[in-house]
């Protein structure tokens, strides 16, 4: 029986307890001997993210119990926080616990307690670490080292260091040992060469971003385990910096092929794409397409596969990502695609790529190999992230961890749409389009259904087309979701990524309401009951789209950017402290621009309803710029709401913060919609 009932108003068996316990996704797999291990977020355990590790024989526990937290806080997003081997006592890991930021080895099967390698610093936020690579055979962990030097976010220098496995350096700063200097603001961890001898490491410098520029920094080994003869290899830092000569080349990741050549993902053609390099000087090794133009240069190396145009690689927004690996055989396992993303093996010599088969459209950035088995992270429209293994010879994939389970039938799953949008000036814009959708309901004959846009975080983000209940939420009730990758999104080539160059908060902006006027322009979406939500950046483009349109008739603002000037006078973290000279523009030329464009300065402008919501302790959109904001508004006859949640950071993870966000921004729609929900508890307005 299907049931006529208005848009909006229609019973779901997904509430907001469900999304909750399904939030969060799986990160940083590796192998640890013949186990696969990982993270995994824990909503109900207060948010932490736990360790778990998978036997050979199927079974799978955690590794650690609460309440460890095996997160790093490197460049404030984290990154790779553990890794393992093998000893004669079985497995060895070291992690970075959140609560602390000190890294500690741990032998799970020895029943002793995780002991500590690092110290603590009484300096600003103290000493940090991740991407850590064990080297036994040194009785040494070698990771980077993130450690501030005062009080202020900026005040903070990164190296290489090393740190013994042995606890020496528990109680003593002085017994960690700095393996690269602090020249380069930024650096991931260290990529050791099969032979020891050599080792490479990623590096970029402000006023850019890992995107816009790096370096790959080379260094031989001495016999005492020291950096020596260190120079920049490839890469290009972009004007305006020591060691960039142009407009900047981004090197994603590095690793060692067996015959001492060194593979790369660079962005150099416009596409992040493997390339190999003889860092003997000897020419580039690989091939080069007839007809490609490409710079067959020893310093540019050779691209693997460049007849495509896709993306091998993303944006480096955590230190330690992986979209390729080498395998035993010498090809490489590879994620790649143009908007969504597949795994493939490619034969570096010939070109030839070859992709797995499976229902997954997302593969993490997350890869480890074992033999010619591949492990990553992906998901799929209508499953969540789960632990697939590839084995190369045979092309098999398939679940052997974490694997997809419904929590409610699939049948009120909705069904994504891969659409592109016409922008102003005829430009193309992104989109994934979920209509509203119940299998036993639907809207009244005559009645649009409202529609929310989604836009993501970043901005140099991207919304993958993946199982989301949150989503899932909203669309089997009646509201239709538009998840908007905008002008400035990865995915899509260098040109795309750089359309936000100055542009941030116009080209965002644009994009997003362009989306939402063509759903009401082609009869699918109601344009009097059209919304924008987002968090982070995207709260930043839902706040600038309140101030700067008429398209919404409400938006749900969480942990948003809201005033330029603040935030980038000292007003977030260090990592993207001078990322709007690229956003929107150097700040000693153009000051009037970031007034301008921030939505603190236009608060009479905004005429829509909206709910604001923010985490008490965020470090890179800290709630002070919410106070200043609702200080503007106030007063003004506008029906807003704020809920400001004591314990959570930039994101929220724990699962009460989840329910009660959820459902206020349901109810929020409900009001400002025009449908009853009562089963949801009312958000209160005020003007």
């Amino acid at each position: 029986m299907v049931t006529t009932a208005p848009y909006g108003a229609w019973p779901s068996p997904i509430d907001a307890r469900t999304v909750a316990a399904h939030d969060g996704r799986l990160a940083f797999v590796g192998v640890v001997g013949d186990e696969v291990w990982w993270t995994e977020p824990r909503p109900a355990e207060g948010g932490r993210r736990a360790l778990v590790r998978r036997r050979p024989d199927g079974a799978v526990w955690s590794v650690l119990p609460e309440p460890w937290n095996v997160r790093s806080r490197v460049l404030e997003y984290g990154g790779q926080p553990w890794a393992g081997t093998v000893t004669e006592r079985g497995p060895l890991v070291v992690f970075s616990n959140f609560a602390d930021q000190r890294l500690y080895a741990y032998e799970p099967d020895g029943g002793g307690a995780p002991r500590p390698l690092t110290p603590l610093s009484e300096v600003g936020d103290g000493l940090r670490w991740v991407d850590p690579v064990l080297r036994p055979e040194l009785g040494e962990v070698w990771c980077v080292l993130e450690e501030f030097t005062g009080d202020r976010p900026t005040d903070v220098r990164r190296v290489i260091a090393a740190v013994p496995l042995d606890g020496s350096a528990a109680q003593h700063r002085e017994s960690v040992r700095e393996l690269s200097d602090d020249r380069h603001r930024f650096v991931t961890g260290p990529r050791v060469s099969p032979d020891g001898g050599r080792v490479a490491w990623i590096a970029w410098d402000h006023p850019h971003m890992p995107w816009d520029g790096t370096l790959v920094m080379l260094a031989r080994i001495t016999a005492k385990g020291e950096f020596d003869e260190v120079r920049p290899l490839v890469g290009d830092l972009g004007p305006g910096t020591p060691g960039g000569g142009g407009a900047g080349e981004s090197v994603a990741q590095i690793e060692w092929a067996a015959d001492g050549t060194l593979l790369f993902v660079s962005d150099r053609g416009g596409w992040w794409q493997p390339r190999r390099i003889d860092p003997d000087g000897g020419g580039p090794a690989g091939r080069a397409e007839p007809g490609s133009g490409e710079d067959a240069g020893a310093a540019a190396g050779r691209a693997l596969c460049p007849a495509r145009q896709e993306e091998f690689g993303g944006a480096l927004w955590t230190v330690g990502q992986r979209w390729f690996l080498p395998l035993e055989n010498g090809t490489l396992a590879v994620i790649h695609g143009r908007g969504t993303t597949t795994l493939g093996i490619l034969d570096p010599v010939s070109g030839e790529l070859v992709d797995s088969v499976g229902p997954w459209t997302e593969w993490a950035s997350s890869l480890a190999v074992h033999g010619s088995r591949i492990i990553g992270i992906a998901a799929g429209p209508h499953s969540s992230h789960e632990i697939v293994e590839l084995d190369a010879c045979t092309g098999r994939a398939r679940v052997i961890a974490a694997g997809h389970t419904d929590p409610v039938a699939p049948a009120y799953y909705p069904t994504p749409e891969i659409r592109t949008f016409t922008g102003p000036g005829g430009r193309d814009v992104h989109a994934h389009i979920y209509p509203p959708h119940h299998p036993e309901h639907v809207g009244p004959e005559g009645e649009l259904p409202p529609y929310v846009v989604w836009a993501h975080g970043g901005p140099t983000g991207h919304s993958p087309l993946v199982l989301d209940l949150e989503l899932a939420y909203f669309t089997s009730r009646g509201i239709g979701v538009a998840v908007v990758n905008y002008g400035g999104s990865t995915g899509y080539g260098r040109e795309y990524r750089e359309r936000l160059r100055g542009a941030w908060g116009v080209v965002d902006v644009e994009d997003c309401a362009a989306v939402a006027r063509s759903l009401a322009d082609e009869g699918s979406a109601d344009r009097a009951r059209l919304a924008i939500r987002g968090g982070s950046a995207g709260g930043w483009t839902t706040a600038a789209s309140l101030t700067a349109t008429d398209v919404y008739a409400c938006g749900t603002i969480s942990y948003p950017i809201l005033d330029l000037a603040t935030w980038a006078a000292g007003g977030t973290h260090d990592f993207e402290s001078q990322y709007l000279e690229s956003l929107v523009g150097p700040f000693a030329e153009v000051p009037d621009r970031y007034r301008e464009r921030s939505p603190l300065h236009h608060a009479d402008r905004i005429a829509a309803p909206f709910l604001l919501l923010q985490g008490m302790d965020d470090v890179i959109c800290p709630p002070v710029q919410c106070d200043r904001f609702l200080t503007e508004v106030t007063g003004r006859g506008i029906p807003h709401a704020y809920l400001a949640f004591a314990g959570e950071g930039h994101g929220f993870r724990r699962a009460e913060t989840i329910v009660r966000a959820v459902e206020a921004e349901l109810s929020l729609y409900a009001q400002t919609f025009g449908f009853t929900r009562d089963d949801i508890p009312v958000l209160e307005l005020r003007t």
